[in-house]
């Protein structure tokens, strides 16, 4: 049996579970194999769609080191806003993603995911309720609108969205400034340099 939410009201939007870092750390500690743990941060750190990471570990020329270019065949999805893209990482994400890549063990089916996480869920004390392939994802993306309010275009274009996408689902969530505070050690460095074209501009 999960305990009483212990971190403020629960946040699901359509239908997905979104996680507070402390909901994100209960989860983490219900996941007991090494290889399922890797797995669970690299989707929380590259914010990737579930698919998309099944094919990244097909390819994995596809990580320059700090960046994972996405090329057309890594989505299935026919509506997506960005035929190809670059998926930005923070030093934490780059070094997910090099023990990821390391691994032999492949990404289980949607539907074995989907009942992992609702059993880590249950194992770490919080509600299993909207928890599923798609809430790393959304939770990453929420996290870094609220944590780089002024960098929503990089952050949509990595994760390969238009910025009307993101507004109508990511913004305004009920996040806490202790939230933020705890976000901090997840999405710290993964904000674009601000001088990045001073060489170019001086030129």
């Amino acid at each position: 049996m999960h305990k009483p939410n212990e971190y403020k009201i629960e946040i699901i939007r359509m239908g997905v579970r979104i996680l507070r870092p402390k909901e994100y750390e209960a989860l983490l500690s219900g996941c007991k194999k090494p290889h399922h743990r890797t797995m669970l941060q690299t989707l929380l750190y590259t914010g990737m769609r579930y698919v998309e990471l099944q094919r990244f570990q097909k390819y994995p020329s596809w990580f320059t080191g700090e960046f994972i270019h996405l090329p057309k065949i890594a989505s299935r999805k026919k509506k997506r806003k960005q035929p190809e893209r670059w998926v930005r990482l923070n030093p934490q994400g780059r070094m997910i993603v090099e023990y990821f890549l390391q691994m032999k063990e492949e990404l289980p089916a949607y539907q074995n995911w989907r009942d992992n996480m609702r059993r880590w869920a249950e194992r770490g004390g919080i509600s299993p309720e909207g928890m599923g392939v798609k809430t790393t994802r959304k939770t990453y993306e929420s996290w870094l609108m609220f944590y780089y309010p002024g960098f929503m275009a990089d952050i949509t274009l990595s994760q390969g969205h238009d910025t009307v996408t993101s507004i109508q689902h990511y913004l305004n969530m009920p996040f806490t400034e202790v939230d933020h505070l705890q976000m901090k050690q997840y999405v710290d460095g993964w904000r674009p340099d601000p001088n990045r074209f001073d060489g170019y501009n001086n030129r």
